[in-house]
């Protein structure tokens, strides 16, 4: 597998909007240099950079060049008067459409089940897998239903917490941003009236549906014993499958998820969204009737994925925060009074720290419906989050909030995901400089970094091409399943090939795009799924920095 050569000058691989800031980075002197139209090759703006700094984070001395001026439609590259230049990349009031289009249509290539071929997936599809029914732990005899939904990542198993994490950016994107969802990208559900976005989430939905036991709680996940082969296509991974045991992490995310699709689908789908209201209800039951659940650890004999959660309180705040804006019932809002008061984190967006979304539910009630003080205090803590993030970003060389330490097992869903925080804050602040700040966080993913890669497959001229994803792996097609976000760099070091290779690298350089590195190189949906929001707020209409 070739290296590709790391350019000096690094850019968003795919553009910038035509207002607004624009910023390349320049990595060793300082530099005069010239945006050149990428057709005629004739300079349309000339500037200087930035005096340079060391970033310690990257390894590397880096300085700005701002060409803000440039603002019109086009093709354009970045040349430096030693002859460096960057990747192609285009000016446009709209760049990040067809991105957006592709990061949704992942999740159609993770779905399960079903057939992929034709005019929807191109030289990606499969063959129907998953059709078995599953066994369920400790209920010996007990086989049910487990078809649908998405593969969670690289591999084929389930999981009812991720899956949730990853519905709710979607339906929230949808939800803050409608006007981005305008399009359709070819699903074969398609039907010229529910937006592309329901219908996929939709897939899902019918799947967590099925992880509902008849007492309302939520089983945490479904997969094989262990890990099939990298090569193994999904139709060829026919070991049994294993419904595990419920968890209360798994049924407040499914409580959260589901109230908040009934909210969403309603117009669309009365039937759909009263069914999703009532799942989320009974799992809510349940959540009441188990109030100290231990946290999920993998049963014996799983070797899959554990998912592991001991903390439950933000996923109930979430499922109370999500049920009374959809209800407006005062017993849901009792709860939510109750659990804001307990210490977890607020204004986490991870999988296993959801009392983020709990906190846009209740903000999003509005100051009429909710506590004064409480909404206050959330309010409050959300934009000083978001101003730490904001401050980190000012003092990183590649202008995006991650600290040394934050280059953890996954770091790109951090990068993505403080930019879906970064976004509310300009929501519930109305401040522009919040937005400005995350479009810095969809630059690094897209190219403007130290690896001068993007991070997402089949996207810029550098993108990853050799994702830990065993569709991909094992299809025969060169190029990867397309619009897939990689994990990203990790200082950790957590698998055999990055020890091997990678060994005293600084933390933004602790990458390797090969399909052996799973700690760095596989991709899931919820990576996907917060870019997909962050993506579709610059498509939301023109930005105007």
């Amino acid at each position: 597998m070739s290296e590709h050569i790391i350019r000096a000058i690094t850019v968003n691989q795919i553009g910038y909007p035509a207002k607004g800031s624009k910023i390349a980075l320049f990595t060793g002197g300082e530099h005069q240099f010239r945006v050149l139209d990428a057709k005629t090759r004739t300079a349309v703006y000339s500037g200087v950079t930035s005096a340079a700094a060391w970033d310690k984070t990257s390894g590397v001395t880096v300085h700005t060049g701002d060409f803000s001026a440039v603002t019109d439609s086009g093709s354009y590259l970045i040349e430096a008067e030693d002859g460096a230049v960057s990747a192609e990349f285009i000016i446009g009031e709209r760049p990040y459409e067809e991105l957006q289009q592709g990061l949704l249509k992942a999740f159609y290539f993770y779905r399960c089940g079903v057939e992929q071929g034709g005019e929807y997936a191109g030289p990606w599809g499969h063959a129907a897998c998953h059709l078995a029914e599953g066994s369920v732990i400790g209920q010996p005899g007990l086989k049910l239903d487990s078809s649908g939904g998405w593969h969670d990542a690289g591999d084929y198993g389930k999981y009812s917490g991720p899956g949730a994490k990853a519905v709710a950016d979607l339906l929230l994107a949808f939800e803050w941003y409608p006007a981005a969802f305008t399009d359709s990208f070819t699903l074969p559900e398609t039907d010229g009236k529910t937006p592309d976005v329901l219908l996929e989430c939709k897939v899902e939905l019918d799947w967590l549906f099925k992880m509902q036991e008849p007492g309302g709680g939520v089983y945490h996940k479904l997969t094989t014993a262990s890990f099939p082969g990298l090569d193994v296509m999904p139709e060829d991974d026919t070991d049994e499958l294993f419904f595990s045991p419920v968890s209360s992490a798994a049924t407040g995310d499914f409580a959260g998820v589901m109230a908040m699709a009934a909210r969403i689908y309603k117009p669309w789908d009365e039937g759909f969204a009263a069914r999703c209201l009532a799942a989320a209800e009974a799992a809510w039951q349940w959540l009441e009737q188990h109030p100290e659940e231990p946290g999920f650890t993998n049963p014996p004999g799983i070797s899959t994925g554990e998912y592991g959660d001991e903390e439950d309180k933000d996923e109930r705040f979430w499922a109370a925060a999500e049920l009374y804006r959809t209800t407006g019932q005062e017993m849901y809002h009792e709860a939510v009074r109750a659990l804001a008061r307990l210490p977890f984190p607020k204004f986490a967006l991870g999988w296993a720290d959801m009392g983020g979304y709990g906190t846009f539910a209740y903000l999003l009630t509005g100051k009429d419906q909710t506590d004064e003080e409480l909404y206050r205090t959330l309010q409050e803590g959300l934009l000083a989050e978001a101003d730490r993030l904001a401050a980190v970003s000012r003092q990183d060389g590649y202008r995006i909030s991650l600290r040394e330490e934050d280059y953890i097992w996954g770091s790109n869903m951090l990068v993505m995901n403080n930019a879906l925080l970064l976004l509310a804050a300009e929501r519930f602040s109305g401040e522009a400089s919040y937005a400005e700040c995350a479009l810095d966080h969809l630059h690094y993913l897209l190219g403007r970094n130290v690896l001068d890669i993007s991070y997402v497959t089949g996207y810029g001229d550098h993108p990853v091409r050799h994702p830990h994803h065993r569709p991909s792996v094992g299809d025969g097609v060169e190029e990867p399943v397309p619009g897939l976000v990689s994990g990203g760099p990790d200082r950790g070091l957590h698998d055999e090939y990055v020890r091997e290779h990678l060994q005293g690298k600084p933390a933004a350089q602790c990458f390797a795009d090969h399909d052996l590195s799973y700690s760095t190189n596989e991709v899931t949906i919820y990576w996907n799924s917060p870019a997909v929001f962050v993506a579709a707020r610059f498509n939301s209409g023109s930005w105007q920095g």
